[in-house]
């Protein structure tokens, strides 16, 4: 169970569901309610396939690359670092125009649910804690990000735009503290070998 709870947390401030809410929000203005509906669904699919499909061959093309445990957590924790540290000092999330047929594939469901903080992450969380634990903690924060997703126009009513750009910030946060502690420990790695 607690090896569950460790995968659970980093991915739960990677995936940024509240944060991501604002942006969601300009994506499907002005789109009908149904439409927002198979917007999501398609987004949860499309997130839930990617993750589950990286964290079943990204073991074997770093294996076929060269890459270490290491390498991954120093390059993953600084990405992790660089794209925390971009959201934490934009001042706005731009985005432009997008077809809505393929809205909820990209850039819904990659990369705004499963980007590249949350491949890094679950594919470090597989290495230090097992599948599992790493795939049920992803699929878990994947479905919450859809849930806060399709009530989304309720919960912005209650949090305001303003509330959910400072749980944004504070996720970013978190999530540079975690970048650092990922590259800390690649850094110990290679200083033990």
């Amino acid at each position: 169970m607690k090896e569950f709870w460790l995968c659970f947390v980093p991915l739960f401030v990677a995936v940024d569901a509240i944060g991501v809410l604002p942006l969601f929000m300009n994506l499907t203005d002005g789109v009908e309610k149904k439409r927002v509906r198979k917007i999501v669904l398609q987004g949860l699919v499309t997130a839930l396939v990617v993750a589950i499909v990286f964290l079943a061959i990204g073991e074997l093309i770093l294996k076929f690359l060269g890459i270490t445990v290491a390498d991954f957590m120093v390059a993953g924790g600084s990405l992790l670092f660089a794209l925390s540290l971009s959201d934490l000092l934009a001042v706005e999330k731009h985005h432009r125009k997008i077809d809505v047929q393929g809205l909820g594939a990209v850039p819904i469901g990659v990369p705004l649910i499963v980007g590249p903080a949350v491949l890094t992450t679950s594919l470090l969380l597989l290495r230090q804690y097992g599948m599992v634990p790493t795939i049920t903690a992803v699929v878990l924060n994947v479905v919450m990000a859809g849930v806060v997703l399709w009530f989304s126009q309720a919960l912005i009513r209650v949090v305001g735009k303003t509330g959910a750009k400072t749980v944004s910030k504070l996720a970013s946060l978190l999530l540079a503290a975690i970048g650092v502690m990922m590259v800390r420990k690649g850094i110990m790695l290679f200083l033990i070998r």
